[in-house]
Formats: C-alpha cells, sequence, structure tokens
C-alpha cells in the first residue's frame, strides 16, 4: 500500500485506489441480465455470467467499491459470524454442513479467479482463530468445535492455549486455509476483466424502478432502460423491495481501526474474538520495508441508535492497546455497515413476492466477502436453469419458525424508532448547534433535520427517510443522517449514501457555505 491520508472514515484500500469509474447509461439497452451494485456480490455475478457467454449490464450509482465491499475487510472465512452450534438449532444439521461447504467454496472461487486472472490484490492464504479468554464462556468454544467435528470439518484445531503470546489467556479453534485480500483492488481487476470479456458496466448510473417478469427491465434516475431477462440487484440491502427483505434483517454499524506495528512483530492470521461485543484481527500491508498494519474492527451496533459512536472507536482502541503492547500510532479509522438477517445466513436468490427472473444478494451477516461469492454461484445456476444444492438453505423466500423471537424482537425494536415522529426535542441544543454538527427538532408538528457546516451555513432537511418514513438521526462521528429502521444514509447535505432508500432527503432550505461532509481525523501525519 501507498501513502494513507488521515481522513476520517476512509479505509486504507481507499486511499490507494480511488473508486474506478465507468460512462454513465446515456442510452437504452437491451441485455440478458441487468445487474444492479458494483461490489463482491454484483462483480462476481457479472464475472461468471460473462463466462457463460451471457450479456451483462452492471449499473452502479457511484463508482466500482464504492459502497460497502470497498469497506470490507475482506476476510473470506467459514468461521462464521454466528456460531455453528448456534444456527444448527435454527437450520439442522444438514443446513450447517450446507452453510460450512458453501462457504468454503466460496473461498475456493476466489482463489480460482484470482489465479487464472492473475489478479494483483495482496492476497493470501492463512489460518484463523476463534479465540475466548479462558475466564469468559469457554464452554461454548467446545461446543463449536464438537459441532464442527460432527459435520465432518476434522482439519480444524482445538487448543487448549492459542499458539500466540499475545492470545496466551485464551483457548482457540483453529481454521486453516482462510483467505485475505484487498477488496477494491480485487474489484477494481475484475471490472475491467468484465469489461474485456464483453460486459458492460456504467457508474454513475441509479437505478430507481425495477420490473421483473415476461418484459423485464430497470430503469434509471435519468429515465433510461435496460431491457433484459433477468434482474440481480446486490446493493447490500435490497433498493427494490420495500417491506419483505427489511422485515427479515437489520442495519449495524460496525468499526474498525488500524496500527502502525512493527513489521513481523504479529504473525500472518485472522482473529475473532467470542466477546460481547465483539472484536476481529487482520493484518494489512504497508508501503514500507519497516512497518505494516493491524486492523483492528469491531463494537457493533444498530445502525442509527448510539448517541455516542465515538465511544466505540475509543473502546476499539483501548481494547487494542490493552492486548496489543507492540501498537503504535493510529494509521486510520472506519465504520461500516453490516446487514444481520433473523436467521444467521445471507438471502440469496429470487426476490420473494416479485418475479421468478428477480435476484438479491443481501444479509452478508459479517460474512460479506464469502457470502456475496456463494450468491453470484447460486443465482449463476439459477439463471441458467441448473440445480445448486444450496439455493433453499439461502432462499429469500424461507420462513424459519424457530427464529421467530429474533423476527419479532428485531422488528418491535424498528416500530419502536418510529416514535421520534411524536418525540419532544431540546430547543437549547438546537440553540447551541456546533460547527459540522446536526440536529433533528421540531417546528410545531413538523421535524426538520438542521446541519451547520464548517463556515456556519445552514442547511434545512426534511428528516423523513424516502424509504418507509422512519425519521433520521445525526451520526456525529460519520457527519451522516442515518435512519434507525431500516439502515438507510444520507451525507450532512442530504445526499444519498446508501438505501434500501433510493431518494436524497428533501432539502427545505439551504445557506450553504463548505461543500464538504467529511470529517477531519486530528491525527500526526503517519504517512510512510
Amino acid at each position: 500500500m501507498n501513502h494513507f491520508h488521515k481522513n476520517e472514515s476512509v479505509p486504507p484500500w481507499q486511499e490507494i485506489a480511488e473508486p474506478k469509474t465507468f460512462a454513465s447509461l446515456t442510452s437504452d439497452l437491451k441485455v440478458d441480465v441487468c445487474i444492479v451494485g458494483g461490489g463482491f456480490g454484483g462483480l462476481t455475478s457479472a464475472y461468471l455470467l460473462v463466462k457463460e457467454g451471457l450479456s451483462v449490464a452492471v449499473l452502479e450509482d457511484a463508482g466500482i467499491a464504492s459502497g460497502q465491499s470497498g469497506r470490507s475487510t475482506a476476510q473470506l472465512t467459514y468461521a462464521l459470524d454466528h456460531r455453528y452450534y448456534d444456527l444448527e438449532k435454527l437450520h439442522g444439521r444438514e443446513g450447517i454442513k450446507l452453510a460450512a461447504e458453501s462457504h468454503r467454496a466460496a473461498i475456493s472461487k476466489v482463489r480460482e479467479i484470482i489465479n487464472e486472472e492473475e489478479i494483483d490484490c495482496e492476497s493470501s492464504s492463512l489460518s484463523g482463530f476463534l479465540v475466548t479468554p479462558r475466564n469468559y464462556k469457554t464452554q461454548s468454544l467446545q461446543d463449536e468445535f464438537d459441532i464442527l467435528q460432527k459435520i465432518g470439518m476434522t482439519d480444524i484445531v482445538l487448543h487448549s492455549q492459542a499458539p500466540f503470546q499475545f492470545l496466551n489467556d485464551c483457548s482457540a479453534i483453529e481454521f486453516p486455509n482462510q483467505f485475505k485480500l484487498n477488496p477494491r483492488q480485487y474489484l477494481q481487476s475484475l471490472a475491467k476483466i468484465i469489461v474485456a470479456r464483453g460486459g458492460k458496466i456504467f457508474t454513475g448510473t441509479r437505478a430507481v424502478k425495477f420490473f421483473g417478469g415476461k418484459n423485464a427491465y430497470v430503469k434509471t434516475a435519468d429515465g433510461f432502460k435496460v431491457s433484459c431477462s433477468s434482474i440481480l440487484v446486490a446493493t447490500h440491502t435490497p433498493v427494490n423491495d420495500i417491506l419483505s427483505i427489511h422485515t427479515k434483517q437489520a442495519a449495524y454499524r460496525t468499526y474498525v481501526m488500524g496500527f502502525k506495528i512493527a513489521k513481523g512483530s504479529l504473525p500472518n492470521i485472522l482473529c475473532w474474538d467470542t466477546m460481547d461485543p465483539y472484536h476481529y484481527v487482520r493484518l494489512a500491508q504497508l508501503d514500507s520495508s519497516e512497518f505494516e498494519a493491524l486492523i483492528v474492527g469491531g463494537e457493533d451496533h444498530k445502525t442509527g441508535q448510539e448517541n455516542f459512536p465515538e465511544e466505540r472507536y475509543r473502546s476499539l482502541e483501548k481494547w487494542t492497546y490493552d492486548r496489543f503492547q507492540m501498537a503504535g500510532e493510529v494509521l486510520w479509522r472506519w465504520s461500516g455497515q453490516i446487514m444481520e438477517p433473523h436467521d444467521g445466513l445471507a438471502f440469496l436468490g429470487r426476490n420473494p413476492s416479485d418475479n421468478n427472473n428477480v435476484y438479491v444478494i443481501t444479509g452478508d451477516s459479517g460474512n460479506g466477502t464469502t457470502s456475496a461469492t456463494i450468491g453470484a454461484m447460486i443465482i449463476t445456476d439459477q439463471i441458467r436453469n441448473r440445480k445448486n444444492n444450496w439455493a433453499d438453505l439461502y432462499s429469500p423466500s424461507r420462513i424459519s419458525i424457530r427464529s421467530g423471537s429474533e423476527f419479532i424482537k428485531e422488528n418491535a425494536n424498528t416500530a419502536a424508532q418510529y416514535a421520534d415522529w411524536v418525540r419532544p426535542t431540546n430547543m437549547n441544543a438546537l440553540a447551541h448547534l456546533k460547527f459540522k454538527e446536526g440536529i433533528v427538532y421540531r417546528k410545531g408538528l413538523s421535524p426538520i433535520a438542521v446541519y451547520k457546516d464548517a463556515s456556519g451555513g445552514i442547511v434545512e432537511l426534511s428528516p423523513i427517510c424516502p424509504h418507509l418514513g422512519g425519521i433520521v438521526r445525526w451520526n456525529s462521528s460519520e457527519k451522516s443522517w442515518d435512519c434507525p429502521c431500516h439502515g438507510s444514509r444520507f451525507d450532512c447535505y442530504g445526499k444519498l449514501i446508501e438505501g434500501p432508500a433510493i431518494k436524497d432527503l428533501e432539502v427545505l432550505t439551504s445557506n450553504q457555505g463548505s461543500s464538504s461532509c467529511v470529517p477531519a481525523f486530528d491525527s500526526p501525519d503517519l504517512s510512510i
């Protein structure tokens, strides 16, 4: 990696490679498959479909890997975010066997693509360790090991003491043959390959209307139409779906920090703990013979439901310095968004309550790189009318009675957020609003979102999320407006960052001064 600029919430791979852009769509088009989303799910699907001889068009609102795929820490693993012994209660023994098989196959597929196409993306195979401090619920680790053995994963190893000094107070399960890569380098290389093989990619092109069935098409915000035989929506959370998928998953913010460390001071492994909130670790390259970067993440919370997001960074920093004495200066930090399905597994395949030729990839549950690859493999088979052994397990139409309590809890939480429509506001806080901060207040019966920019300019917005009418809340860390209902996010001036909304917040009045919403990361220059 090259130099890092210390802008807050910018991943290192974004600093060294701006989102690759192509021309916008400027005329109607007809293809076999129209794919919406230029991240892992969309581009992997496009690659596989182009290889099968189908004509493909990818529509991306911003640039390639500009969304959550570009913010991923890109750990490809079959050590899932949810424990297998919990997943067995929801999906049965055969279900978790297929889940393990599919995630391992996804790792193999990415390796295969990298090798076949000779993609340089800082990729490497390595072991991953699921660790538990010996005074913290150690039985859960034994339970996880036992169930993994029963489904035939005999290559994993249970260590009573993890084989590394910085983990010597932990028990650990070792998962061999995991994988990591630089997500932006991988996806930008994949985009070039897709175009070279005849696929079409359009950036700066927002899809706003989706129509499945015999005369399927996708329509853009500029009024152009892509006619197609199949539609795939791979936008992290579906922007074509109003309700059905969004009642079955919830949006969470997750936090990441990078620390400068001496090269070789830590082994090249992946690591995840079982704490609540949890943490994970990987290494990343720096353009230096002496140093590398320690990436540490976790501290998740529901989107729009944390009043003090800075505390998440502080907790993550403290956890890192307490455990990794070799960790030096903070190089960067950023946050991302994950979608947590109610039963622990992604939604990959035909969209429920839609025509059979409309597909979605969503519900990453913290395993986005592998679940998106699984989704691409399943949907390629479905479009080609081939049987796929994983399709039923990941079907977006599935109904899990056993996960009913989680379904009820999450939807009750969502419903509770609509109380913001009648919740009183602190007018004193509005009077003392600081530069580069925002607040939602009530003017009579109407809620108003106000942002004061760096030069004192005031922008008033409607705080009503265009998706399903939730009231957005100010995110002081990201300088964004976040919807606590279904996770839509908008920049400080109301411009859409990510769905399920497909429109910006309505601007009521604007005396805009400074044009940037990016918060400054107050840190010394650490470029090396």
